[in-house]
């Protein structure tokens, strides 16, 4: 149940007491184009992630919220600005112990659902031993066990979807970052991955940071959510939630649900409204 609901000043420390996991502070991406005007995609972003908390990012289409967890998970460098992952500068190279799931589906067709989950793990150099044990653990803790020898053509979009996170779990990653990993399934079935997606976080006590479009999944799963502007991304509103870990899609029927959404509704309609006059 929500014990509490508030709005948090973005020059104030959040009420959270766990270290600091990830810091992001002051940074920009600007892309540039042959032939055109550079495109300012995202900032300057300044927040922190908290460790082992599951804090989601909504805003309009085109904001950089992709690009902000590209930065964070060292797929590309900012263009000013400082992150840092467990103390240490990310700079253009994902950091040892961060694992990232995308909305595509990148599960290796050629492989079985086995070989999938246990592909960084072999890269990585674990023995088979290692390796099985490891694998086993995450399809057994995904559902997955019984499909072990499938191939991804043989399973529904979910299944696919687990095997990436099962793929992710294998490597124990302390920071998971998510991309939409559930933007492609119906209703649900992404209600029924976003439960399994928070025992996942409870079984590895990792930090999470969730990329969505779903204010329900991000109200729901989240113990903060962050609303960005349109483009140029900046937050300008960080809402604590107030749920138990022991959360579930139970949460949806809290009369706070109903009242955190329409805070977020109220801070990303005039945002997304923003940017469709943009496009106009």
């Amino acid at each position: 149940m929500a014990t509490h609901l508030f709005s948090v000043p973005l020059t104030q420390d959040l009420p959270v007491q766990a270290p600091i996991h990830v810091n992001v502070e002051a940074v920009t991406k600007v892309f540039s184009r042959e032939n055109a005007e550079p495109v300012h995609a995202l900032g300057p972003v300044s927040f922190s992630l908290h460790s082992k908390e599951f804090f989601s990012v909504v805003g309009p289409s085109g904001c950089g919220k992709s690009t902000l967890l590209d930065l964070i998970a060292g797929l590309t460098s900012p263009s000013d600005g400082l992150i840092e992952f467990e103390g240490k500068k990310v700079d253009g190279q994902v950091p040892d112990g961060v694992a990232v799931v995308f909305q595509e589906d990148a599960s290796f067709p050629w492989m079985s659902v086995f070989d999938n989950a246990a592909f960084g793990a072999r890269r990585a150099g674990l023995s088979e031993v290692q390796v099985r044990e490891r694998v086993d653990h995450a399809l057994a803790f995904m559902g997955l066990t019984d499909f072990a020898n499938a191939y991804p053509a043989q399973l529904s979009g979910g299944m696919r979807q687990r095997v990436c996170i099962a793929r992710a779990m294998v490597m124990r990653p302390r920071l998971m970052l998510l991309d939409e990993p559930f933007g492609a399934l119906d209703q649900q079935t992404r209600l029924l991955m976003g439960e399994e997606m928070l025992k996942l976080w409870r079984e590895t006590e990792s930090t999470i940071m969730l990329i969505t479009h779903s204010i329900d999944e991000a109200v729901m799963l989240s113990d903060r959510v962050g609303t960005m502007s349109a483009r140029p991304g900046k937050f300008i509103d960080i809402v604590q939630t107030g749920w138990s870990r022991e959360r579930g899609s139970e949460t949806a029927m809290d009369p706070q649900f109903g009242t955190l959404q329409a805070q977020i509704w109220g801070k990303l309609r005039s945002e997304s409204l923003k940017t469709l006059g943009a496009q106009r």
